[in-house]
């Protein structure tokens, strides 16, 4: 088995955190992981990606070839849209509706919505307001992997695991926000 993931958002809002999550989970299951990423001109605010490939079997490469994805997960609408040429026919975007408006020429959002609901396999939803609903405000980007375990193939027990192996340091009052928003993402369907 394995999974080729596109991680996108804009800087400060976790994509990297979640990689950690899913590299972890991956790790303890015995498979191999190969990750490339890429931060924008500015840390915080700028455009961030990842090519985070799982397996089973050996990793030759830590770039996902053009059209071999098989999911976009995305905590910010336009960002899914600039890594489309990567899904395949068959793969799913999930990602936040909630726009992070950092360039003065942010396309219309309606727009976008419009481009990710015309992807066969989509989740478009609101993991900020989520967040915000069980106070876990800082954790919108646990909220959308929540909704992409399923899709992942990872159980909510493993996921659970790496957040607390990962999350422990900083107390268990993290820990049991984004365990609470995990759960709250799994309820998107």
């Amino acid at each position: 088995m394995k999974k080729d993931i596109i991680l996108a958002g804009v800087g400060g809002q976790g994509i990297l955190t979640i990689a950690t999550i899913l590299g972890h989970a991956a790790l303890s299951r015995g498979w191999q992981l190969k990750q490339a990423e890429v931060h924008g001109m500015s840390q915080r605010g700028g455009d961030v990606q990842s090519h985070l490939r799982l397996s089973d079997a050996t990793i030759w490469s830590d770039l996902i070839p053009m059209g071999q994805a098989d999911m976009i997960f995305s905590v910010e609408p336009m960002e899914a849209l600039r890594y489309l040429p990567y899904l395949h026919s068959e793969g799913w975007i999930i990602t936040n509706s909630t726009p992070f408006k950092n360039i003065p020429n942010y396309p219309d959002v309606e727009a976008v919505y419009a481009q990710i609901r015309a992807t066969k396999n989509h989740l478009l939803f609101d993991a900020d307001t989520i967040a915000i609903d069980i106070n876990a405000r800082r954790a919108m980007n646990i909220v959308v992997l929540g909704a992409a375990i399923a899709k992942l193939g990872f159980s909510n027990e493993e996921i659970e695991a790496s957040i607390k192996a990962i999350f422990a340091r900083k107390g268990e009052n993290v820990v049991e926000s984004n365990i609470a928003a995990l759960r709250a993402g799994m309820q998107i369907k």
